[in-house]
């Protein structure tokens, strides 16, 4: 819990009695229903903007009552207070020191028609028929708060507000679009005017705090603000490492930004990803295909690399062209014969305790697979060279892939198939040394 001089109590709030200011104290649940269907409620007959599933508005509102009632559809505001106090050496910027960013937290009054005396830390309200996210959340704030962010008025003294994203949220109790804003309040916790209808108390919290304490109490806290705050820390991590957020991606898109599930595979590429020795075993397998292009089809020296950059592999482009017979024994014959490293019996690789500590670092409950260009025997060389081999459900190489490239789709979707996650991309992750490989998997949803 916060030290004292962290909390501001609501002084009108001198007794239940006058707190209730003539509407129903709503913290049972049955007498919530009650004064719900009685109209009884803080707000009742207020038009809110109800919508659909999809975030689009309905076309008169609803009565706030109404809303509740049928668990309506509806929009609401979100705001992440983060109190930066001049007086405190504070850096907010790092989601990870979550020590460091102190939010200002409000409970709840027991007559609010949603989660009364509950702990809220991203204050907001319910949206207006026909009023905006923006608007609401300067509203909201300004009424219950006394915090002023509008930049027009000489009352907001460097106080600011971003709207980031737009998510959807729905449990047993309530389904809504919330808007998701980021408020700086440079102003001191005395300042603040609460609103006695609305707020009893405000605490300023560490993010920390906030963790352990729904940890300890979750039903303290409101759900719907919990889960705002674990998309907030997610998108600031996103903005962090620079994340491309794509629309229509799941948990990419601001427009509908939700959590990003648990991973069900991770695939790891083999050569110069899992291991970098300076492109020592790639220049050797390179000579190999090389050296077989010239001997056994007497090709002229450079035209394996002609291949490549033409077909995507020598292989491909041995197929394409007809040097190369469409028979298994044949394609086997040269697969095996240009991937033929003494990876283990020359030492090509050693073993990397590193590299596996930071695997095993890694969920054990998340599959890992290797996904490889070459063919398997070589991936599995390489693997027990490093000392990692028992690491892997498994080794995904090119003829697993039907010789399709990763710079096609075809081969991602057989990773998918022989991994068992079926047309799931958005549970896949993929490391991998190529950008075009990258740029590959990320078109078809990895």
């Amino acid at each position: 819990m916060a030290a004292s001089n962290d909390r501001k109590n609501n002084d009108n709030a001198a007794d239940a009695e006058e707190t209730t200011l003539g509407f129903a104290d709503t913290t049972i649940d049955t007498e919530l229903q009650r004064a719900l269907l009685d109209g009884t409620t803080l707000n009742a007959t207020e038009n809110v903007c109800t919508v659909d599933e999809f975030n689009v508005p309905s076309p008169f509102g609803h009565a706030r009552s109404e809303m509740r009632l049928k668990a309506l559809w509806h929009r609401a505001t979100f705001i992440v207070i983060r109190h930066e106090d001049s007086d405190n050496n504070e850096d907010g910027d790092s989601p990870a020191d979550t020590s460091n960013i102190h939010l200002l937290v409000q409970r709840r009054s027991n007559i609010k028609d949603y989660c009364p005396g509950r702990l809220d830390p991203t204050p907001g309200g319910v949206v207006g028929y026909k009023e905006s996210y923006e608007l609401n959340a300067q509203r909201e704030i300004a009424e219950e708060m006394n915090i002023d962010v509008t930049t027009d008025n000489e009352n907001n003294k460097g106080n600011s507000i971003r709207h980031l994203f737009t998510f959807p949220y729905q449990d047993n109790k309530v389904k809504c679009w919330g808007g998701l804003f980021e408020v700086v309040y440079r102003g001191k916790l005395c300042d603040i005017k609460m609103q006695p209808e609305e707020v009893t108390e405000i605490l300023r919290l560490s993010l920390d705090d906030v963790r352990k304490m729904s940890e300890k109490n979750p039903h303290d806290w409101m759900p719907d603000a919990l889960h705002a705050i674990q998309l907030y820390l997610q998108y600031k991590q996103d903005v962090k490492i620079n994340r491309r957020l794509i629309k229509g991606y799941h948990g990419s898109d601001l427009t509908h930004y939700t959590l990003r599930p648990k991973p069900k595979v991770i695939f790891f590429d083999c050569d110069d990803c899992l291991y970098f020795d300076g492109w020592n075993v790639a220049d050797k397998l390179t000579a190999k295909i090389e050296d077989w292009c010239t001997t056994k089809k007497m090709l002229p020296k450079g035209e394996a690399y002609e291949l490549y950059k033409k077909h995507g592999t020598a292989l491909r482009g041995l197929l394409a062209e007809g040097w190369l017979a469409k028979s298994d024994e044949a394609i086997d014959g040269y697969l095996k014969e240009v991937h033929d490293l003494p990876i283990v019996s020359e030492q090509l690789l050693k073993k990397d305790e590193a590299l596996r500590e930071m695997l095993l670092k890694i969920d054990p409950s998340i599959p890992k697979y290797v996904f490889t260009a070459s063919v398997k025997d070589h991936a599995q060389r390489c693997l027990e060279a490093l000392g990692i081999d028992d690491l892997f459900e498994g080794i995904i190489d090119v003829k697993s892939c039907n010789y399709a490239t990763k710079h096609s789709g075809e081969a991602f979707e057989a990773a998918m198939r022989i991994a068992g996650v079926g047309n799931d991309p958005e549970s896949c992750i993929f490391l991998d040394d190529s950008v075009k490989n990258i740029a590959a998997a990320r078109d078809v949803g990895w």
